[in-house]
């Protein structure tokens, strides 16, 4: 089983339960495990609304395809045009799936000579996504005065352009993948709940991303980045390594909180250790770094992902079992019914609604509406 550097866990553990697969997950003691597990518990006792419809990442399988995800995006953009903001806020124009992916008539494949595009990510529309949601939301201590004048419907609205966006990314990526090396497809798991309160890291939790840094083990359970903006390896990835200016500052953002919400990795084991060329992106990553003036070695910073526990892959998929046998299973699986911790006692929500339901999206509306009236955040 991957782990960080010491097999150590608390006693208590998560079970999430999806379609037909109920996998447990074992959490790290360590400065973070049980702030972490109480942030969880939170989130299960108060029954928060978990976003069914930004949870499952990178499954080129899916029914959320491209195609499906614009006609998603576009629904949403008519209901922010549709109201009226004061001041007014400028007229966003549909989407469509060329505008964020290359055509497969161009070539593909994995040259680095610039010309293989065919399948790639647009990057430029999903900048443009990302930067009318950070003027429509604000930050998470900030919040923007569209976002609280904003009724429901339209608070609603905005978050999606965030949540599909990043769908959109992670669907593109992985479909390439799936033409040219399915075994590299990257799924992954967003687990996040309506209104979840967000914790400050303490001084001791920010030496744990540089414990891990940049690796992402199969069936490893990770802190859920909750804030709005963009990590400096995001920026470094997305911008092709380019020098910093005032603008693209602008979007960084240090993560600072955690929320009780986690991420997992449902693809094959990334390390830089056994990876050639995963060290050979992270040297280049740190050359940018001390070129535009940051420290790797600044805790700080927040330079890496947190992992908070490991999936017990055996128990759930057999023994070593492959990853592309975990890939199959787990698409034919992209549905939480039911969190449960146990330990000490017994804490667990369901959550018996499924994208398919009628009233998927009605439930998460109200779900917002409540969290709003509760936090007075109007």
């Amino acid at each position: 089983m991957p782990s960080t550097k010491e097999d150590k866990f608390l006693a208590e553990k998560i079970v999430i339960s999806y379609n037909d697969i109920d996998a447990v997950v074992d959490v790290y003691d360590n400065s973070l495990g049980e702030k972490f597990i109480l942030a969880l518990k939170d989130n299960l006792k108060a029954k928060r609304i978990l976003e069914k419809n930004f949870c499952f990442m990178g499954f080129a399988d899916s029914k959320r395809d491209l195609n499906y995800l614009c006609k998603e995006l576009n629904n949403n953009i008519t209901q922010i045009n549709s109201f009226d903001f004061n001041p007014a806020y400028e007229r966003i124009d549909p989407f469509k799936a060329d505008d964020f992916q290359y055509s497969s008539n161009l070539p593909v494949g994995w040259n680095e000579d610039g010309k293989h595009i065919g399948l790639k990510l647009k990057h430029e529309a999903c900048n443009l996504l990302h930067r009318y949601f950070e003027d429509l939301q604000g930050t998470a201590w900030q919040l923007s005065p569209y976002y609280k004048q904003a009724d429901m419907q339209t608070k609603y609205a905005i978050r999606q352009l965030n949540n599909i966006c990043h769908e959109i990314e992670s669907w593109v990526d992985a479909y390439r993948k799936k033409v040219i090396e399915p075994e590299w497809i990257r799924p992954s798991q967003i687990t996040t709940f309506l209104n979840a309160p967000r914790l400050e890291l303490s001084q001791e939790d920010f030496n744990l991303f540089q414990e891990n840094r940049y690796d992402r083990e199969l069936g490893g359970v990770y802190l859920h980045w909750s804030q709005i903006g963009k990590t400096l390896y995001e920026v470094f990835r997305d911008e092709g390594g380019i020098k910093l200016d005032e603008a693209t500052c602008s979007a960084i953002n240090h993560q600072k909180f955690y929320s009780g919400e986690f991420d997992i990795e449902w693809g094959q084991t990334i390390t830089e250790l056994k990876d050639e060329f995963k060290k050979k992106e992270m040297d280049k990553f740190r050359e940018w770094l001390s070129a535009n003036g940051y420290d790797w070695n600044d805790p700080t910073l927040a330079l890496g992902y947190i992992k908070v526990g490991q999936i017990d892959l055996d128990t759930v998929f057999g023994k070593d079992a492959a990853f592309e046998k975990i890939y199959s299973e787990m698409s034919n699986n992209l549905n939480i019914s039911r969190i449960k911790i146990t330990g000490k006692d017994t804490i667990e929500c369901d959550y018996p609604y499924t994208l398919e339901s009628d009233n998927w999206k009605q439930i998460q509306l109200e779900g917002l509406n409540s969290g709003y009236k509760s936090r007075n955040m109007r």
